[in-house]
């Protein structure tokens, strides 16, 4: 019994044509969303690397490169909607890495963070309250993807700043 998905989406993609497809490898945040359980978590997973690296980086290159990853997202994830036949199929993590770095923008790099920060995001992710859920249900195509993990994520960053402002919480 694998704990990774075979095919995916109403195409019925394999699994190596998914690896070996740069794009849809991407999509898949690395191949973390062929995760059969949990596959929105295992992308926040796979963000938390990239969130290392990028970290150690001045702050507003960070945010720099922020915004380009989720506008790359806007373009990985409807070209893997497209190839998948399926709109914003659960293996499609991009918009949760793209999401998660946005809940830890200019938020000083610690453990701490990472796992308040993991938390927070998850929860606006699944739960998706207003206006998550609004973009959620009414943009359509690679933005719509990722536009409800990218709401996720600003307002996760805000509580965070508002969390880290005081520095005497930690």
């Amino acid at each position: 019994m694998s704990i990774f998905l075979h095919e995916a989406g109403r195409n019925k993609l394999s699994r190596s044509e998914i690896l070996r497809d740069p794009f849809l490898f991407l999509a898949f945040g690395f191949g973390s969303g062929l995760s059969k359980k949990a596959p929105g978590t295992m992308g926040t997973l796979a963000a938390i690397p990239i969130y290392w690296a990028l970290s150690a980086l001045d702050p507003w290159l960070y945010g720099f490169l922020v915004i380009l990853i989720n506008l790359a997202g806007i373009y990985f994830c409807d070209y893997a909607a497209k190839k998948l036949g399926e709109h914003d199929f659960g293996g499609i993590v991009w918009d949760e890495i793209g999401g998660f770095l946005i809940t830890l923008l200019f938020i000083p790099p610690s453990w701490m963070a990472v796992l308040i920060g993991f938390v927070l995001f998850r929860w606006f992710d699944i739960f998706k309250p207003w206006p998550i859920s609004w973009a959620d249900k009414k943009i359509n195509g690679g933005l719509g993807i990722m536009l409800d993990d990218i709401i996720a994520g600003g307002i996760s960053c805000l509580i965070m700043l508002f969390i880290f402002n005081d520095q005497s919480v930690i």
